[in-house]
């Protein structure tokens, strides 16, 4: 139960913030949007983006697999596990946002890799 858990964690937090870089990418959002007074058309304009939404569906799977997993494993081992998820989105940003990730990136993304490793042991 607790790998499932740990699995549909790492997925959807991945799946999640791939699609928010996406959108966020393709619309940004001004500063002098983030004034009180534009505040509520801002929020309409991103209801309105359909990667955006689905992003906020993802990270609620997310936050609630995280519960559960919480019932069942410790926090020493919850926490650390589900940084699974920043070797997957450095492999995500690579081939899907076709971001360039520079040498020391990748080493960061094997060390949490190899931890995550460890743990499972």
């Amino acid at each position: 139960m607790k790998w499932l858990m740990v699995a549909i964690i790492v997925g959807s937090t991945s799946l999640a913030d791939l699609l928010q870089s996406f959108e966020m990418k393709r619309h940004v959002v001004a500063a002098e949007d983030l004034r009180p007074g534009r505040l509520t058309a801002m929020l309409r304009g991103l209801a309105k983006r359909g990667p955006l939404v689905l992003a906020v569906f993802f990270m609620a799977i997310s936050f609630f697999a995280f519960m559960k997993l919480l019932s069942v494993a410790d926090l020493s081992f919850a926490v650390p596990v589900t940084a699974a998820s920043v070797a997957l989105e450095t492999v995500l940003a690579c081939l899907v946002l076709h971001e360039k990730v520079t040498a020391l990136r990748w080493a960061g993304a094997l060390c949490v890799a190899c931890g995550v490793t460890l743990l499972a042991m």
